[in-house]
């Protein structure tokens, strides 16, 4: 999952499979399209909805937002 071959990479990666599955991914799908609507509306929380602690309870969008 990395490029580069910077290890802290993976690690980040690996940090959000684990969000995805401990937190949003909580049933099992029927189908392929079932999961990956739930996907999508995983990340949309995640990155809309979710505050985070390292970003001062903000959340992503609202960062990059602000950065731009």
């Amino acid at each position: 999952m990395t490029d580069g071959y910077d290890c802290y990479q993976n690690a980040l990666a690996e940090r959000i499979n684990g969000i995805l599955k401990q937190e949003f991914l909580l049933c099992r799908c029927k189908s392929f399209e079932d999961l990956k609507r739930l996907i999508e509306e995983s990340v949309n929380i995640y990155n809309n909805y979710r505050p985070h602690l390292s970003l001062g309870m903000q959340t992503p969008n609202a960062i990059h937002e602000k950065a731009s």
